[in-house]
């Protein structure tokens, strides 16, 4: 059984507070306790909520949108770090980001033949599938300061201009019929970049372009918003596909008899 949600607008909002979220609660960790300890809280965080998910036989939402969320925050101490230790430009953090999510993609399509996301329905290919997620939050990390402090463009100039260019395969989809895995993966990079702005832009202070609410105000804020959200689609359903949610509901010949 498929352990993904259905791609819905449920699904890109939730993905996009995940992204938020987890740039303000890495950035938040970072500056308040030290940054090795952060760094391996996130890591320790990381390790076990993909555990969880590999473990589901089936999508739960709970332990889907955790292991995003994880991977959201760990993911962006991991961008972070080859830029501030390793004093990488984020031009170069980005290209090399770059070269790791195609080599993963590449590596996955020589394997499974697909990229489609409606194909994750095997261990293999779920871990393909984080592999990817994971690199896409690096590159999108990466991509986002580079906006913001090479291009100058600031945190809520790239927020808006990230947010224009993540309609862009929506449009062609309908428009001119992109292909639906190029579509999917395409808004799915630019999500990380787009969140992660708008995060920046809130949190913080004004002397850097934003609002000064504070990085710790807004990764609680944005992570309340996620548990909501995501406690809804666990109760009701709705982003699980109609084949998975009918083949649940169908009694089994065991509990017929029982019952």
């Amino acid at each position: 059984m498929r352990k993904v949600p259905a791609i819905t607008f449920h699904f890109w909002a939730v993905k996009i507070l995940t992204t938020a979220m987890g740039e303000a609660a890495s950035d938040y960790l970072v500056h308040t306790i030290d940054p090795y300890a952060a760094v391996a809280i996130g890591g320790l965080g990381f390790v076990v909520a993909l555990a969880i998910q590999f473990v589901m036989r089936r999508y739960v939402a709970p332990a889907y949108w955790f292991a995003v969320a994880m991977v959201a925050v760990f993911g962006t101490m991991c961008a972070d770090a080859a830029h501030i230790e390793l004093h990488i430009p984020y031009t170069l953090s980005t290209a090399i980001c770059a070269v790791g999510l195609a080599g993963v993609f590449i590596v996955w399509y020589l394997f499974e033949r697909t990229l489609s996301i409606h194909s994750i329905d095997t261990w293999r290919r779920e871990a393909f599938y984080w592999a990817a997620v994971l690199a896409t939050f690096a590159m999108g990390t990466a991509a986002g300061d580079m906006s913001a402090y090479t291009l100058h463009l600031g945190w809520l100039a790239s927020g808006l201009m990230f947010t224009v260019i993540f309609a862009i395969p929506m449009l062609a989809r309908r428009l001119v019929r992109l292909n639906e895995v190029v579509a999917f993966w395409f808004a799915y990079i630019i999500t990380r970049p787009l969140g992660a702005s708008y995060a920046d832009w809130l949190g913080v202070p004004k002397a850097l372009g934003g609002l000064n609410l504070g990085r710790g105000t807004v990764a609680i804020s944005l992570a309340s918003a996620i548990i909501v959200w995501v406690g809804y689609l666990w109760v009701s359903r709705v982003d699980v596909e109609p084949a998975a949610a009918s083949r649940d509901a169908k009694p089994s010949l065991h509990s017929s008899v029982e019952g």
